[in-house]
């Protein structure tokens, strides 16, 4: 347990950064969560749709450092890459 007050102020100040972190995370894989609910249906258009609303969470989250710069850009390419499947099939 936190004694000083500064300890006590870090607490809060890492509790407060934990609520913004997890309610970003959470509605990144909303966005991502609809999209492939999007392809799972074989609907072209409206996956890409989906992906371009998802596109600007997911690089967000990754600004804000919720995840990792390359692990966001890797999510967008396989999404991208599976709706042009969906697309060509």
């Amino acid at each position: 347990m936190a004694n000083t007050p500064s300890a006590k102020k870090a607490t809060r100040k890492i509790a407060a950064r934990s609520a913004v972190n997890k309610s970003r995370r959470s509605r990144m894989r909303t966005f991502v969560r609809k999209v492939e609910e999007a392809i799972a249906s074989g609907d072209h258009s409206a996956a890409f749709a989906a992906l371009k609303a998802a596109e600007p969470e997911i690089v967000r989250a990754s600004q804000k450092g919720i995840v990792h710069a390359n692990a966001a850009s890797r999510k967008v390419s396989r999404l991208n890459h599976r709706i042009k499947a969906l697309a060509s099939a």
